[in-house]
């Protein structure tokens, strides 16, 4: 911490350029940050990049991949100032964030979709009666979709298709966006007040993507469903034991 504070309280500290574990390696696997400084001045604001690839694979094999932000931490440091550049790259993650909106939307629609087509696809539409158990044990079939209405089946499988077709669509603006919000400023106000700690982590602003849940009034309405099903099933079994 000492150091650190000595390196912002005595000098300028410019940049700071985060870069992931594994660029080190195989020598070493920690997590390493280059400081870039001018000695003697007084800093304001620090520019921060959040590096996550450097053009090979972060394990031990450091094999060539496809994926480097070395040049846009070239592009963006030498732009830090340049007001036009800056504006532009706002711009494009507005851009970004307005097409990725509705499809994100729609995503957790389809999860919804799916969840309640699985569901439907376990329980077979109606309940598994003890007959259908028999039959199925005659046929060795174990699996309780076998059960479910084709339409029910037709209906998940299409789901889903359409479910990995949006994630293609998410996956390019999606990663575009990551790219584009590595790079941010941060006051030295705001990294004295977090006692001088420079990992990008700590300041990076990321859009959390909103999770599916499913309402806890419709798991409970399934959840009676279920144990209605199981009741009519231990009461089908009965009467296959007791012959009647």
């Amino acid at each position: 911490v000492e150091v650190r504070k000595r390196i912002i309280e005595e000098n300028r500290l410019d940049g700071v350029v985060s870069m992931p574990s594994g660029v080190f390696k195989p020598y070493a696997g920690v997590s390493t940050a280059v400081l870039l400084f001018t000695k003697g001045a007084q800093t304001k604001d620090i520019w921060f990049y959040d590096m996550a690839h450097d053009g090979f694979s972060l394990d031990d094999k450091r094999t060539k991949v496809d994926e480097n932000d070395i040049p846009d931490i070239l592009e963006c440091w030498k732009n830090r100032f340049n007001a036009d550049f800056q504006s532009a790259r706002a711009k494009r993650i507005a851009d970004l964030r307005r097409q990725l909106t509705p499809l994100k939307a729609e995503r957790l629609q389809l999860q919804a979709e799916i969840n309640r087509l699985q569901f439907e696809s376990v329980l077979g539409g109606d309940s598994l009666t003890a007959k259908h158990a028999k039959s199925a044990k005659e046929n060795q079939k174990e699996n309780l979709a076998d059960f479910a209405p084709l339409a029910v089946q037709n209906a998940l499988s299409d789901a889903q298709a359409r479910l990995a077709e949006l994630q293609s669509k998410i996956a390019n603006p999606q990663s575009e966006l990551d790219r584009l919000t590595r790079q941010f400023w941060v006051t030295k106000e705001q990294v004295k007040a977090n006692k001088y700690d420079l990992s990008a982590s700590r300041y990076r602003q990321v859009d959390a993507d909103a999770a599916y849940h499913e309402k806890p009034s419709v798991t409970l309405e399934r959840l009676a469903r279920l144990e209605s099903v199981m009741l009519d099933e231990i009461r089908e079994l009965g009467k296959l034991v007791n012959g009647k």
